[in-house]
């Protein structure tokens, strides 16, 4: 099937105003020409020219990143039902919402085209079905003199793209981020964990969601990698494969380590293959190493490279070519009502490899 050229993109795109929670990610698929937003607790469907066509709502849990996937038409996100502070504000912001006792993270598919008016619901409407990621469950509820191994607070960057080292045109896998605890008094939480899955496996395990009475039907991970890009806030936010470079982009919030640079951004060389290493701060641990392409800033005090570009954390999409979308999120005031919104605006990759290489385009 025939893509959008992304030149021919609308320059933004208004995602309309939402109650929920701020903008969390964005998916678009570049065939039909729909652009897909969650909400933390709504997905929602719009068309590139901002109509809205419906929306997934009824979530208790946290939606996060998000990506379309090119092979089978629906859009994957990371959803996660947990009881820190996360957890706790969703539920205070949404009056009703109930949660089950257990701790439960899944990836969330959505079957896209059945999505046709709004306000469908995600336990009711057939278009929602999620696996169950144990490994994920068993680093969050991990409890050894510390809390949560890896800092694990979760999940969320989500992203479609070939095995790392492997070449663009090899086979297509599936990457769930952790979230991560940005405590400054932690040694272990300075890597990125990311976990590698082969989606085709998934439909043996997917059920409906049953908010109340999680499932555990699930898989464990391929591979599980780690990106040392030093102290994070949340860890990975939004997580983008770029087929024009082969590379993987991580959207972050700022850490709070003064030894680093706390860069909002880095980019992972998927031309590189990961390599066995003793993980720093981790108690002689070892694992998979992924390396950091050599664009932007270099801080020498930690052998990290990172950009300064501050957006993508709420939502970033490779249109391809060189051209992205990114989100702008912002609030907005109406008869008393606040509202969460955001402008997509489309940006171009330029061959400069410095501190920020993104243009607006205009």
């Amino acid at each position: 099937m025939n893509r959008i050229a992304p030149e021919t993109m609308p320059l933004s795109i208004k995602s309309g105003n939402w109650t929920n929670g701020h903008i969390q990610g964005i998916a678009v698929d570049k065939v039909n020409g729909f652009i897909y937003y969650s909400f933390t607790t709504v997905l929602v469907k719009s068309k590139l020219d901002g109509t809205v066509i419906g929306s997934v709502e009824g979530l208790s849990g946290h939606l996060g990143c998000l990506d379309f996937n090119d092979e089978d038409g629906k859009v994957y996100g990371s959803i996660e039902y947990k009881h820190d502070a996360i957890g706790k504000g969703i539920l205070k912001s949404n009056p009703g919402a109930k949660l089950s006792d257990e701790d439960a993270f899944y990836v969330a598919i959505f079957d896209v085209d059945k999505i046709d008016r709004m306000q469908m619901q995600a336990e009711r409407d057939g278009v929602m079905t999620t696996v169950y990621l144990p490994d994920v469950v068993e680093d969050y509820s991990f409890n050894d003199g510390f809390e949560h191994k890896y800092a694990c607070s979760g999940i969320d960057g989500i992203s479609f793209g070939p095995g790392f080292g492997n070449g663009k045109d090899s086979k297509q896998m599936l990457y769930v981020a952790y979230g991560i605890y940005g405590d400054v008094n932690r040694v272990d939480n300075d890597y990125q964990c990311i976990l590698e899955f082969d989606y085709r496996e998934f439909p043996k395990y997917e059920k409906p969601l049953a908010q109340l009475e999680p499932h555990k039907s699930g898989l464990r991970c391929k591979n599980r990698y780690f990106l040392y890009t030093g102290n994070t806030n949340w860890g990975i936010q939004n997580l983008e494969y770029d087929e024009s470079t082969g590379d993987y982009f991580v959207a972050v919030y700022n850490g709070k380590k003064e030894q680093f640079k706390n860069f909002p951004m880095f980019v992972i060389d998927g031309s590189v293959s990961p390599k066995k290493q003793t993980l720093k701060g981790c108690y002689g641990e070892e694992g998979l190493v992924l390396t950091l392409k050599k664009r932007g800033i270099y801080d020498e005090a930690s052998g990290t490279y990172g950009l300064t570009f501050d957006k993508g954390q709420t939502g970033i999409a490779s249109l391809g070519d060189g051209y992205f979308y990114v989100s702008h999120n912002d609030r907005v005031v109406i008869d008393d009502i606040k509202y969460n919104t955001s402008t997509i605006k489309k940006y171009r990759l330029t061959d400069d490899i410095g501190e920020n290489p993104f243009v607006l385009c205009e």
